[in-house]
């Protein structure tokens, strides 16, 4: 596709990064029944999700968070530091203001969990897309506005100090793959991923592979069942 402005013919458009196929294609039958928005592209992992919408610049970023490749809440950090024009809208699976307050700490315009409804998925394009924030039940705007602010008070986090690069290097290696991999993946060479890699780690005081691997499912930024892998693959990381 090769508009890349943020509005084609008056429509919002937006770009969809979503990892389940089933999902996407659901998301995007919805959406382009409505006259006023208009899926420009979509993606099934982070990087290529944040790739893709720093060259479209869609009104609107449709996110998941749990993306295999770089998570979302990465992603929207990114994105609305390339992409400032562009309007994050995280649909969750998880419901609990906490992960509401980190998404709308990372840029987002908008919080909704996947239980949403059709209407309500709609109202919070459109009100992101007009520079307003919208969160869904079972969230208030005070409430969430309230955690916010007592979560910037927390003590700094090590994981804020990492460079976009080495949490992509992170994030890839919790998925399982060797440097190797995640070399051609990011297109950078093994050494460069592992000097990302060994700095990442000292950051955040891990020691190995199976930190790592704990480290990143704990934080949330996989799955259990993608960052614990295969024993093999996890083994070939190290």
């Amino acid at each position: 596709m090769q508009t890349t402005s943020s509005q084609a013919g008056g429509a919002i458009t937006v770009v969809l990064a979503e990892d389940h196929q089933v999902v996407r294609e659901g998301l995007k039958a919805l959406l382009e029944a409505e006259p006023d928005v208009r899926v420009v592209g979509e993606a099934a992992d982070g990087i290529e999700a944040a790739e893709l919408t720093e060259r479209m610049k869609p009104a609107v970023l449709l996110l998941d968070l749990l993306l295999p490749g770089l998570g979302g809440l990465d992603v929207a950090r990114r994105v609305v530091k390339r992409s400032p024009r562009t309007k994050v809208v995280v649909l969750s699976m998880h419901a609990n203001e906490e992960h509401a307050a980190a998404a709308l700490r990372s840029g987002a315009s908008a919080y909704l969990t996947k239980n949403t409804d059709r209407a309500e998925l709609l109202r919070a394009i459109r009100e992101a897309s007009a520079g307003r924030r919208y969160v869904s039940a079972p969230f208030s705007s005070a409430a969430i506005e309230s955690y916010k602010a007592g979560s910037d008070r927390i003590e700094s986090d090590p994981y804020e100090t990492l460079t976009n690069r080495e949490r992509e290097v992170l994030h890839l290696a919790a998925e399982g793959l060797a440097n190797s991999e995640i070399a051609g993946r990011l297109k950078i060479s093994p050494r460069t991923v592992e000097t990302h890699r060994a700095k990442a780690l000292h950051k955040l005081g891990l020691r190995g592979q199976t930190d790592v691997v704990l480290y990143a499912v704990q934080r949330g930024l996989v799955p259990a069942e993608r960052g614990l892998g295969s024993p093999r693959k996890a083994k070939r990381a190290e």
